[in-house]
Protein backbone atom coordinates (compact mmCIF):
# COMPACT_ATOMS: atom_id res chain seq x y z
CA UNK A 1 0.00 0.00 0.00
CA UNK A 2 1.38 3.60 -0.82
CA UNK A 3 1.37 5.46 2.10
CA UNK A 4 -0.65 9.24 1.78
CA UNK A 5 1.01 12.77 1.09
CA UNK A 6 -0.82 13.49 4.46
CA UNK A 7 0.92 10.12 6.22
CA UNK A 8 4.49 10.95 4.46
CA UNK A 9 4.06 14.76 5.61
CA UNK A 10 3.47 13.58 9.33
CA UNK A 11 6.28 11.41 9.83
CA UNK A 12 8.87 13.50 7.91
CA UNK A 13 7.78 16.22 10.53
CA UNK A 14 7.72 13.86 13.35
CA UNK A 15 11.21 12.85 12.85
CA UNK A 16 13.28 16.20 13.29
CA UNK A 17 10.87 16.51 16.70
CA UNK A 18 12.81 13.39 18.38
CA UNK A 19 15.90 13.80 16.83
CA UNK A 20 15.93 17.13 18.67
CA UNK A 21 14.01 16.01 22.04
CA UNK A 22 17.25 13.20 21.78
CA UNK A 23 19.67 15.83 21.26
CA UNK A 24 18.08 17.79 23.98
CA UNK A 25 17.91 15.21 26.23
CA UNK A 26 22.29 14.09 25.94
CA UNK A 27 22.72 17.78 26.12
CA UNK A 28 20.73 18.16 29.23
CA UNK A 29 22.58 14.87 30.81
CA UNK A 30 25.72 15.92 29.64
CA UNK A 31 25.65 19.18 31.67
CA UNK A 32 23.85 18.08 34.86
CA UNK A 33 26.51 15.16 35.40
CA UNK A 34 29.17 17.58 34.61
CA UNK A 35 27.67 20.06 37.42
CA UNK A 36 27.39 17.50 39.94
CA UNK A 37 31.36 15.97 39.60
CA UNK A 38 31.89 20.05 39.52
CA UNK A 39 29.95 20.72 42.74
CA UNK A 40 31.97 18.05 44.60
CA UNK A 41 35.68 19.29 44.10
CA UNK A 42 36.37 20.61 47.03
CA UNK A 43 39.36 19.46 48.28
CA UNK A 44 40.43 20.97 51.03
CA UNK A 45 37.01 19.78 53.00
CA UNK A 46 39.18 16.83 54.33
CA UNK A 47 41.59 18.91 55.77
CA UNK A 48 39.01 21.61 57.65
CA UNK A 49 40.00 20.30 61.00
CA UNK A 50 43.70 19.38 60.94
CA UNK A 51 43.26 23.45 59.39
CA UNK A 52 41.75 24.94 62.20
CA UNK A 53 43.55 22.73 65.17
CA UNK A 54 46.92 24.12 63.30
CA UNK A 55 49.18 27.35 63.66
CA UNK A 56 47.52 28.84 61.11
CA UNK A 57 44.14 29.36 63.09
CA UNK A 58 45.05 27.66 66.30
CA UNK A 59 41.55 26.69 67.48
CA UNK A 60 42.06 24.04 70.71
CA UNK A 61 39.96 20.66 70.61
CA UNK A 62 37.82 21.67 73.04
CA UNK A 63 36.35 24.74 70.61
CA UNK A 64 35.95 22.61 67.68
CA UNK A 65 34.48 19.76 69.03
CA UNK A 66 32.51 21.11 72.04
CA UNK A 67 31.14 24.69 70.30
CA UNK A 68 31.78 25.28 67.00
CA UNK A 69 30.89 21.70 65.19
CA UNK A 70 27.51 21.29 67.30
CA UNK A 71 26.12 24.52 65.47
CA UNK A 72 26.00 22.68 61.98
CA UNK A 73 23.63 20.20 63.68
CA UNK A 74 21.61 22.60 65.05
CA UNK A 75 21.52 24.99 61.86
CA UNK A 76 20.77 21.98 59.69
CA UNK A 77 17.83 21.18 62.06
CA UNK A 78 16.78 24.85 61.66
CA UNK A 79 17.13 25.27 58.29
CA UNK A 80 16.10 21.72 56.26
CA UNK A 81 12.39 22.23 56.43
CA UNK A 82 12.34 25.75 54.62
CA UNK A 83 14.89 24.79 51.73
CA UNK A 84 13.03 21.43 51.67
CA UNK A 85 10.05 23.26 50.58
CA UNK A 86 11.07 26.30 48.34
CA UNK A 87 13.22 23.89 46.76
CA UNK A 88 10.29 22.49 45.56
CA UNK A 89 8.10 25.96 45.94
CA UNK A 90 10.66 27.76 43.73
CA UNK A 91 11.52 25.01 41.16
CA UNK A 92 14.59 24.24 42.13
CA UNK A 93 17.56 26.38 40.36
CA UNK A 94 17.32 29.09 42.87
CA UNK A 95 17.68 26.22 45.68
CA UNK A 96 21.13 25.50 43.61
CA UNK A 97 22.61 29.38 43.48
CA UNK A 98 21.52 30.05 47.41
CA UNK A 99 24.13 26.03 47.81
CA UNK A 100 26.55 27.66 45.59
CA UNK A 101 26.79 31.04 46.93
CA UNK A 102 26.68 29.28 51.04
CA UNK A 103 29.41 27.14 49.29
CA UNK A 104 31.88 30.37 49.08
CA UNK A 105 30.76 31.65 51.63
CA UNK A 106 31.86 28.44 54.02
CA UNK A 107 35.40 29.09 52.12
CA UNK A 108 35.48 32.72 52.32
CA UNK A 109 35.01 32.76 56.50
CA UNK A 110 37.23 29.74 56.44
CA UNK A 111 39.90 31.66 55.42
CA UNK A 112 39.28 35.00 56.76
CA UNK A 113 37.28 34.35 59.93
CA UNK A 114 39.56 34.16 63.30
CA UNK A 115 37.15 33.84 65.87
CA UNK A 116 34.53 31.13 67.42
CA UNK A 117 31.67 33.10 66.56
CA UNK A 118 33.23 33.00 62.77
CA UNK A 119 33.59 29.68 62.83
CA UNK A 120 30.59 28.83 63.86
CA UNK A 121 28.63 31.30 61.01
CA UNK A 122 30.71 29.12 58.76
CA UNK A 123 28.88 26.08 60.11
CA UNK A 124 25.16 27.50 59.64
CA UNK A 125 26.17 28.20 55.92
CA UNK A 126 27.47 24.87 55.30
CA UNK A 127 24.19 23.31 57.07
CA UNK A 128 22.55 25.38 54.44
CA UNK A 129 24.56 23.49 51.22
CA UNK A 130 24.05 20.07 53.46
CA UNK A 131 19.99 21.30 52.86
CA UNK A 132 20.34 22.10 49.45
CA UNK A 133 21.46 18.97 48.48
CA UNK A 134 18.06 17.52 47.36
CA UNK A 135 17.36 20.34 45.20
CA UNK A 136 20.17 18.59 42.78
CA UNK A 137 18.97 15.00 43.52
CA UNK A 138 15.55 15.80 43.21
CA UNK A 139 16.01 18.39 39.92
CA UNK A 140 16.30 15.41 37.47
CA UNK A 141 12.92 14.42 37.83
CA UNK A 142 11.20 17.67 36.85
CA UNK A 143 12.94 17.36 33.77
CA UNK A 144 12.96 14.29 31.49
CA UNK A 145 9.94 11.39 30.70
CA UNK A 146 9.35 9.21 33.45
CA UNK A 147 10.76 6.89 31.69
CA UNK A 148 14.29 8.33 31.54
CA UNK A 149 14.44 8.09 35.44
CA UNK A 150 16.04 5.46 36.37
CA UNK A 151 18.80 6.49 33.69
CA UNK A 152 19.15 9.83 34.83
CA UNK A 153 19.58 8.92 38.62
CA UNK A 154 22.33 6.29 38.07
CA UNK A 155 24.28 8.82 35.73
CA UNK A 156 23.99 12.29 38.24
CA UNK A 157 24.80 9.55 41.21
CA UNK A 158 27.92 8.49 39.50
CA UNK A 159 28.52 12.14 38.70
CA UNK A 160 28.45 12.51 42.69
CA UNK A 161 30.89 9.87 43.48
CA UNK A 162 33.25 10.42 40.75
CA UNK A 163 33.50 13.65 41.97
CA UNK A 164 34.11 13.24 45.60
CA UNK A 165 36.43 10.58 44.87
CA UNK A 166 38.48 12.91 42.37
CA UNK A 167 38.14 15.78 45.11
CA UNK A 168 39.79 13.55 47.89
CA UNK A 169 42.36 12.43 45.68
CA UNK A 170 43.17 15.83 44.38
CA UNK A 171 43.53 17.15 47.96
CA UNK A 172 45.25 14.41 48.86
CA UNK A 173 48.17 14.43 46.30
CA UNK A 174 48.11 18.17 46.57
CA UNK A 175 49.42 17.77 50.16
CA UNK A 176 51.73 15.02 50.22
CA UNK A 177 53.19 15.25 46.78
CA UNK A 178 53.03 18.93 46.08
CA UNK A 179 53.35 20.01 49.63
CA UNK A 180 50.89 22.58 49.52
CA UNK A 181 49.46 24.23 52.68
CA UNK A 182 46.54 24.01 53.87
CA UNK A 183 45.57 27.76 53.60
CA UNK A 184 46.89 27.36 49.85
CA UNK A 185 44.51 24.05 49.30
CA UNK A 186 41.43 26.60 50.48
CA UNK A 187 41.84 28.90 48.30
CA UNK A 188 42.17 26.11 45.13
CA UNK A 189 38.62 25.15 46.65
CA UNK A 190 37.65 27.89 46.52
CA UNK A 191 38.62 28.62 43.14
CA UNK A 192 36.26 25.33 42.02
CA UNK A 193 33.08 26.23 43.93
CA UNK A 194 33.30 29.90 42.07
CA UNK A 195 33.53 27.81 39.15
CA UNK A 196 31.23 25.66 39.69
CA UNK A 197 28.61 28.70 40.72
CA UNK A 198 28.87 30.11 37.09
CA UNK A 199 27.95 26.65 35.88
CA UNK A 200 24.44 27.05 38.17
CA UNK A 201 23.45 30.40 36.22
CA UNK A 202 23.09 28.19 33.33
CA UNK A 203 21.03 25.68 34.37
CA UNK A 204 17.46 24.88 32.86
CA UNK A 205 14.57 26.18 35.09
CA UNK A 206 11.73 23.23 35.13
CA UNK A 207 8.18 24.37 34.18
CA UNK A 208 6.58 22.16 37.44
CA UNK A 209 8.22 20.56 40.42
CA UNK A 210 6.97 17.61 42.11
CA UNK A 211 4.42 18.95 45.10
CA UNK A 212 3.96 22.62 43.88
CA UNK A 213 3.28 23.79 40.43
CA UNK A 214 1.04 21.39 39.32
CA UNK A 215 -0.82 23.71 37.01
CA UNK A 216 2.10 24.69 34.44
CA UNK A 217 1.92 22.25 31.82
CA UNK A 218 5.01 20.04 30.97
CA UNK A 219 5.62 17.73 27.77
CA UNK A 220 7.91 15.76 29.42
CA UNK A 221 6.67 15.43 33.09
CA UNK A 222 4.67 12.52 34.33
CA UNK A 223 1.44 13.43 36.08
CA UNK A 224 0.64 13.31 39.84
CA UNK A 225 0.33 10.07 40.83
CA UNK A 226 -2.05 10.39 43.44
CA UNK A 227 -4.58 11.21 41.19
CA UNK A 228 -4.59 7.57 40.12
CA UNK A 229 -3.94 5.56 43.20
CA UNK A 230 -7.15 6.48 44.86
CA UNK A 231 -10.59 8.02 43.41
CA UNK A 232 -11.85 11.75 44.34
CA UNK A 233 -14.57 11.66 46.51
CA UNK A 234 -17.51 13.49 45.16
CA UNK A 235 -18.40 16.75 47.11
CA UNK A 236 -21.73 16.95 48.86
CA UNK A 237 -24.23 19.34 48.34
CA UNK A 238 -24.36 23.12 50.44
CA UNK A 239 -21.41 25.60 50.44
CA UNK A 240 -20.18 23.46 53.70
CA UNK A 241 -20.06 20.18 51.26
CA UNK A 242 -18.48 21.76 48.90
CA UNK A 243 -15.64 22.99 51.31
CA UNK A 244 -15.28 19.83 52.96
CA UNK A 245 -14.64 18.10 49.02
CA UNK A 246 -12.29 20.99 48.13
CA UNK A 247 -9.90 20.23 51.37
CA UNK A 248 -10.73 16.60 50.98
CA UNK A 249 -9.39 16.95 47.27
CA UNK A 250 -6.34 19.14 48.33
CA UNK A 251 -3.06 17.19 47.49
CA UNK A 252 -1.71 17.69 51.30
CA UNK A 253 -4.42 15.90 52.51
CA UNK A 254 -4.86 13.25 49.94
CA UNK A 255 -0.59 12.53 50.00
CA UNK A 256 -1.12 12.59 54.32
CA UNK A 257 -4.04 10.66 54.10
CA UNK A 258 -1.85 7.87 51.42
CA UNK A 259 0.86 7.88 53.75
CA UNK A 260 -1.08 6.79 56.72
CA UNK A 261 -2.05 3.86 54.67
CA UNK A 262 1.36 3.52 53.91
CA UNK A 263 2.79 3.10 57.32
CA UNK A 264 0.47 -0.32 57.84
CA UNK A 265 3.37 -2.33 55.44
CA UNK A 266 5.38 -3.47 58.12
CA UNK A 267 8.33 -3.52 56.16
CA UNK A 268 8.44 0.04 55.53
CA UNK A 269 8.18 0.81 58.93
CA UNK A 270 11.45 -1.52 59.24
CA UNK A 271 13.15 0.33 57.03
CA UNK A 272 12.07 3.58 57.42
CA UNK A 273 13.50 3.11 61.30
CA UNK A 274 16.57 1.86 60.06
CA UNK A 275 16.91 5.08 58.25
CA UNK A 276 16.41 7.92 61.13
CA UNK A 277 18.11 5.44 63.77
CA UNK A 278 21.13 4.65 61.76
CA UNK A 279 21.50 7.39 59.23
CA UNK A 280 21.80 9.70 62.98
CA UNK A 281 24.36 7.96 64.29
CA UNK A 282 26.59 7.19 61.11
CA UNK A 283 26.80 11.27 60.35
CA UNK A 284 27.63 11.63 64.25
CA UNK A 285 30.48 9.36 63.63
CA UNK A 286 31.53 10.98 60.28
CA UNK A 287 31.49 14.70 61.25
CA UNK A 288 33.82 13.79 64.33
CA UNK A 289 36.14 11.53 63.11
CA UNK A 290 37.76 13.90 61.75
CA UNK A 291 38.63 15.06 65.10
CA UNK A 292 39.53 11.44 66.41
CA UNK A 293 42.58 11.17 63.74
CA UNK A 294 43.56 14.34 64.77
CA UNK A 295 43.89 13.10 68.48
CA UNK A 296 45.02 9.71 67.26
CA UNK A 297 47.80 10.95 65.26
CA UNK A 298 48.54 14.88 65.77
CA UNK A 299 49.51 16.91 62.78
CA UNK A 300 52.21 19.39 63.13
CA UNK A 301 52.77 18.83 58.73
CA UNK A 302 50.07 18.79 55.94
CA UNK A 303 52.38 16.10 54.29
CA UNK A 304 51.17 13.97 57.43
CA UNK A 305 47.76 14.39 56.49
CA UNK A 306 46.20 11.19 54.63
CA UNK A 307 42.70 12.10 55.81
CA UNK A 308 41.73 13.09 51.90
CA UNK A 309 43.16 9.44 51.11
CA UNK A 310 40.97 8.10 53.81
CA UNK A 311 37.61 9.89 52.40
CA UNK A 312 39.16 8.57 48.79
CA UNK A 313 39.02 5.00 49.77
CA UNK A 314 35.98 4.94 51.52
CA UNK A 315 33.99 6.74 48.90
CA UNK A 316 35.10 3.98 46.01
CA UNK A 317 34.08 1.31 48.98
CA UNK A 318 30.86 2.95 49.31
CA UNK A 319 30.13 3.28 45.66
CA UNK A 320 31.29 -0.50 45.33
CA UNK A 321 28.92 -1.79 47.84
CA UNK A 322 26.05 0.09 46.55
CA UNK A 323 26.60 -0.95 43.13
CA UNK A 324 26.89 -4.69 44.86
CA UNK A 325 23.64 -4.57 47.26
CA UNK A 326 21.69 -4.44 44.04
CA UNK A 327 22.77 -8.52 43.09
CA UNK A 328 21.93 -9.73 46.73
CA UNK A 329 19.28 -12.47 46.16
CA UNK A 330 17.69 -13.06 49.19
CA UNK A 331 14.38 -13.04 50.37
CA UNK A 332 13.74 -9.03 52.00
CA UNK A 333 10.90 -9.61 53.71
CA UNK A 334 12.19 -12.82 55.92
CA UNK A 335 15.29 -12.13 56.30
CA UNK A 336 15.70 -8.05 56.59
CA UNK A 337 16.04 -7.68 60.18
CA UNK A 338 18.17 -10.18 60.41
CA UNK A 339 20.63 -8.68 57.86
CA UNK A 340 20.27 -5.30 59.62
CA UNK A 341 21.08 -6.98 62.94
CA UNK A 342 24.39 -8.26 61.39
CA UNK A 343 25.09 -4.90 59.51
CA UNK A 344 24.66 -2.71 62.92
CA UNK A 345 26.54 -5.36 65.14
CA UNK A 346 29.66 -4.61 62.49
CA UNK A 347 29.10 -1.39 62.66
CA UNK A 348 29.02 -1.28 66.11
CA UNK A 349 32.32 -2.76 66.49
CA UNK A 350 34.09 -0.92 63.98
CA UNK A 351 32.88 2.45 66.14
CA UNK A 352 34.72 0.36 69.20
CA UNK A 353 37.44 0.20 67.64
CA UNK A 354 37.79 3.66 66.75
CA UNK A 355 37.34 4.46 69.93
CA UNK A 356 40.23 2.47 71.41
CA UNK A 357 42.52 2.04 68.97
CA UNK A 358 46.00 4.07 68.33
CA UNK A 359 47.21 3.53 65.39
CA UNK A 360 46.03 6.02 62.66
CA UNK A 361 46.30 3.64 59.80
CA UNK A 362 44.41 0.93 61.32
CA UNK A 363 41.85 3.89 62.64
CA UNK A 364 41.56 4.94 58.85
CA UNK A 365 40.60 1.18 57.95
CA UNK A 366 37.79 0.89 60.41
CA UNK A 367 36.02 4.09 59.07
CA UNK A 368 36.67 3.26 55.60
CA UNK A 369 34.57 -0.08 56.90
CA UNK A 370 31.76 1.33 58.47
CA UNK A 371 30.87 4.13 55.86
CA UNK A 372 31.09 0.80 53.10
CA UNK A 373 28.89 -1.07 55.75
CA UNK A 374 26.26 1.84 55.65
CA UNK A 375 26.26 2.18 51.96
CA UNK A 376 25.35 -1.37 51.28
CA UNK A 377 21.80 -0.72 52.88
CA UNK A 378 21.36 1.95 51.53
CA UNK A 379 20.12 1.32 48.07
CA UNK A 380 18.24 -1.73 49.40
CA UNK A 381 16.26 0.90 52.11
CA UNK A 382 15.93 2.98 49.24
CA UNK A 383 14.01 0.58 47.19
CA UNK A 384 12.39 -0.88 50.05
CA UNK A 385 10.61 1.98 50.77
CA UNK A 386 10.21 3.33 47.03
CA UNK A 387 8.80 0.47 45.40
CA UNK A 388 5.18 0.42 46.06
CA UNK A 389 4.89 4.44 46.81
CA UNK A 390 4.17 7.30 44.26
CA UNK A 391 6.91 9.65 43.61
CA UNK A 392 5.22 12.41 45.49
CA UNK A 393 4.77 9.91 48.65
CA UNK A 394 8.35 8.06 48.50
CA UNK A 395 9.79 12.14 48.63
CA UNK A 396 8.00 12.77 51.60
CA UNK A 397 8.55 10.02 53.17
CA UNK A 398 12.36 10.27 52.64
CA UNK A 399 11.88 13.65 53.66
CA UNK A 400 10.47 12.94 56.99
CA UNK A 401 12.79 10.07 57.77
CA UNK A 402 15.65 12.67 57.17
CA UNK A 403 13.93 15.23 59.35
CA UNK A 404 13.67 12.62 62.43
CA UNK A 405 17.04 11.94 61.94
CA UNK A 406 18.10 15.20 62.36
CA UNK A 407 16.01 15.79 65.17
CA UNK A 408 17.40 12.74 66.36
CA UNK A 409 21.27 13.28 65.85
CA UNK A 410 20.61 17.25 67.35
CA UNK A 411 19.35 15.50 70.47
CA UNK A 412 22.40 13.41 70.73
CA UNK A 413 24.69 16.59 70.02
CA UNK A 414 23.15 18.65 72.98
CA UNK A 415 23.22 16.15 75.40
CA UNK A 416 26.90 14.49 74.45
CA UNK A 417 29.02 16.66 72.95
CA UNK A 418 27.44 20.30 74.21
CA UNK A 419 29.72 21.66 76.51
CA UNK A 420 26.60 23.08 78.11
CA UNK A 421 25.58 19.51 79.11
CA UNK A 422 27.92 17.01 79.12
CA UNK A 423 30.57 18.42 76.62
CA UNK A 424 32.70 14.79 76.43
CA UNK A 425 35.57 14.63 74.61
CA UNK A 426 35.87 12.65 71.38
CA UNK A 427 36.76 9.28 72.34
CA UNK A 428 34.38 9.26 74.81
CA UNK A 429 31.92 10.46 72.93
CA UNK A 430 32.82 7.53 70.38
CA UNK A 431 32.43 5.19 72.98
CA UNK A 432 28.73 6.64 73.06
CA UNK A 433 28.07 5.92 69.43
CA UNK A 434 29.72 2.30 69.91
CA UNK A 435 27.12 1.96 72.77
CA UNK A 436 24.44 3.28 70.61
CA UNK A 437 24.88 0.85 67.90
CA UNK A 438 25.33 -1.90 70.03
CA UNK A 439 21.53 -1.56 71.59
CA UNK A 440 20.39 -0.69 68.35
CA UNK A 441 21.43 -4.49 67.22
CA UNK A 442 20.70 -5.92 70.01
CA UNK A 443 16.97 -4.52 69.41
CA UNK A 444 16.79 -5.81 65.58
CA UNK A 445 18.46 -8.75 66.59
CA UNK A 446 15.43 -9.92 69.10
CA UNK A 447 12.97 -8.60 66.35
CA UNK A 448 14.38 -11.05 63.98
CA UNK A 449 14.15 -13.65 67.01
CA UNK A 450 10.56 -13.33 67.77
CA UNK A 451 9.72 -13.06 63.92
CA UNK A 452 11.18 -16.56 63.39
CA UNK A 453 9.70 -17.56 66.23
CA UNK A 454 6.37 -16.45 65.72
CA UNK A 455 6.90 -18.31 61.99
CA UNK A 456 7.80 -21.58 63.79
CA UNK A 457 4.96 -22.16 66.08
CA UNK A 458 2.55 -24.69 64.09
CA UNK A 459 0.69 -26.60 66.97
CA UNK A 460 -0.22 -23.74 70.13
CA UNK A 461 -1.88 -21.72 67.37
CA UNK A 462 -4.15 -24.55 65.65
CA UNK A 463 -7.34 -23.91 66.00
CA UNK A 464 -10.21 -26.28 67.83
CA UNK A 465 -12.48 -26.07 64.45
CA UNK A 466 -9.37 -27.19 62.39
CA UNK A 467 -8.51 -30.56 64.69
CA UNK A 468 -12.02 -31.62 64.67
CA UNK A 469 -12.68 -31.56 61.27
CA UNK A 470 -9.81 -33.65 59.61
CA UNK A 471 -7.84 -36.61 61.03
CA UNK A 472 -5.65 -36.67 64.28
CA UNK A 473 -1.99 -35.89 62.86
CA UNK A 474 -3.07 -34.47 59.96
CA UNK A 475 -1.76 -30.64 59.30
CA UNK A 476 -4.64 -28.91 57.93
CA UNK A 477 -4.47 -25.60 58.89
CA UNK A 478 -1.38 -23.26 58.41
CA UNK A 479 -0.53 -19.76 59.76
CA UNK A 480 -2.02 -16.38 58.72
CA UNK A 481 -0.72 -15.80 54.81
CA UNK A 482 1.60 -13.06 54.30
CA UNK A 483 0.59 -9.94 52.90
CA UNK A 484 -0.13 -9.70 49.31
CA UNK A 485 1.24 -5.81 49.32
CA UNK A 486 4.24 -6.66 51.56
CA UNK A 487 7.42 -5.15 49.80
CA UNK A 488 9.98 -7.60 47.68
CA UNK A 489 12.60 -7.39 46.04
CA UNK A 490 12.63 -7.44 42.28
CA UNK A 491 14.04 -11.16 42.29
CA UNK A 492 11.88 -12.16 44.53
CA UNK A 493 9.04 -13.68 42.56
CA UNK A 494 5.29 -14.50 44.58
CA UNK A 495 5.05 -18.55 44.64
CA UNK A 496 1.80 -19.29 43.59
CA UNK A 497 -0.93 -20.93 45.66
CA UNK A 498 -0.91 -25.06 45.46
CA UNK A 499 -4.28 -25.84 44.01
CA UNK A 500 -5.77 -29.15 43.54
CA UNK A 501 -7.10 -28.68 40.27
CA UNK A 502 -3.43 -28.01 38.56
CA UNK A 503 -2.25 -31.00 40.36
CA UNK A 504 0.53 -29.14 42.44
CA UNK A 505 -0.33 -31.36 45.36
CA UNK A 506 1.65 -34.00 43.63
CA UNK A 507 -0.31 -37.11 42.17
CA UNK A 508 -3.34 -37.69 39.93
CA UNK A 509 -6.45 -35.25 40.83
CA UNK A 510 -9.80 -36.52 40.33
CA UNK A 511 -11.95 -34.20 38.16
CA UNK A 512 -14.40 -32.67 40.00
CA UNK A 513 -18.16 -32.83 38.30
CA UNK A 514 -20.74 -30.22 38.77
CA UNK A 515 -22.24 -28.88 41.75
CA UNK A 516 -25.81 -29.18 42.14
CA UNK A 517 -27.60 -25.60 41.72
CA UNK A 518 -28.48 -23.37 45.00
CA UNK A 519 -32.39 -24.88 45.50
CA UNK A 520 -31.59 -28.38 45.73
CA UNK A 521 -32.62 -30.03 48.24
CA UNK A 522 -30.20 -30.72 51.64
CA UNK A 523 -30.38 -34.48 51.41
CA UNK A 524 -29.05 -34.19 48.07
CA UNK A 525 -25.67 -31.90 48.99
CA UNK A 526 -22.95 -33.71 49.84
CA UNK A 527 -20.31 -33.30 52.80
CA UNK A 528 -17.84 -31.52 50.65
CA UNK A 529 -20.77 -28.74 49.18
CA UNK A 530 -21.24 -28.08 52.72
CA UNK A 531 -18.23 -27.52 53.69
CA UNK A 532 -18.20 -25.48 50.44
CA UNK A 533 -21.18 -23.58 51.48
CA UNK A 534 -19.73 -23.15 54.98
CA UNK A 535 -16.21 -22.02 54.03
CA UNK A 536 -17.54 -19.10 51.65
CA UNK A 537 -19.58 -18.05 54.40
CA UNK A 538 -16.31 -17.89 56.52
CA UNK A 539 -14.93 -16.21 54.22
CA UNK A 540 -13.45 -18.75 51.58
CA UNK A 541 -13.93 -19.33 47.88
CA UNK A 542 -17.79 -19.83 47.23
CA UNK A 543 -17.07 -21.85 43.89
CA UNK A 544 -14.87 -24.64 43.28
CA UNK A 545 -12.70 -26.93 45.72
CA UNK A 546 -12.66 -25.31 48.88
CA UNK A 547 -8.93 -25.80 49.61
CA UNK A 548 -7.94 -22.47 51.94
CA UNK A 549 -10.63 -21.06 53.78
CA UNK A 550 -10.58 -18.67 56.82
CA UNK A 551 -11.58 -20.28 60.32
CA UNK A 552 -14.12 -17.58 61.93
CA UNK A 553 -12.94 -17.71 65.50
CA UNK A 554 -9.09 -17.87 65.02
CA UNK A 555 -8.90 -15.68 61.94
CA UNK A 556 -6.50 -18.43 60.83
CA UNK A 557 -6.07 -19.84 57.40
CA UNK A 558 -6.64 -23.41 56.80
CA UNK A 559 -6.42 -25.64 54.04
CA UNK A 560 -8.31 -28.68 52.96
CA UNK A 561 -6.29 -31.34 51.55
CA UNK A 562 -7.02 -33.52 48.43
CA UNK A 563 -7.84 -36.48 49.37
CA UNK A 564 -10.55 -35.13 52.04
CA UNK A 565 -12.10 -33.20 48.40
CA UNK A 566 -11.96 -36.11 46.65
CA UNK A 567 -13.76 -37.84 49.63
CA UNK A 568 -16.36 -35.38 49.55
CA UNK A 569 -16.84 -35.44 45.05
CA UNK A 570 -17.36 -39.53 45.87
CA UNK A 571 -20.14 -38.82 48.49
CA UNK A 572 -22.09 -36.66 46.49
CA UNK A 573 -21.61 -39.28 43.59
CA UNK A 574 -22.99 -41.93 45.30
Amino acid sequence: MVPSDQAVEKQVSEEPVLGHQLQSWQCLVSYLCFYGFMAQMRPGESFITPYLLGPEKNFTKEQVTNEIMPVLFYSYLAVLVPIFLLTDYLRYKPVLLLQGLSYVCVWVLLLLGDSVLHMQLMEVCFSVTMAARIAYSSYIFSLVRPALYQRMASYSRAAVLLGVFTSSVLGQLLVTVGHVSFSLLNYITLAFLTFSLGLTVFLKRPKRSLFFNHSAPAHSAAPCELDQMRPRPCPGPGKLGRLLGACRDSFLVRMLSELGHSVRRPQLRLWCLWWVLSSAGYYLVVAYVHILWNVVHPVTDSAQAYNGGADAASTLLSAITSFSAGFVRIRWASWSTLVIAAVTAVQAGLVYFLSVTENIWLCYAAFVLFRGAYQFLVPIATFQIASSLSKELCALVFGINTFLATVLKSSITLVVVDKRVLGLEVRSQFFVYFMYFLVLSVIYLAGAVLGGLQSCQWGPRLPLSCLQRWPQGHRGCHLPLPQAQELRSPWEKTPPTPSVLDGSQGGLQPSAAPLPPDGGTKASLGPSEHEAKTAGSLGGPTHGPPDLYEDAKSGLHCRKEPWAWARGRKAAAA
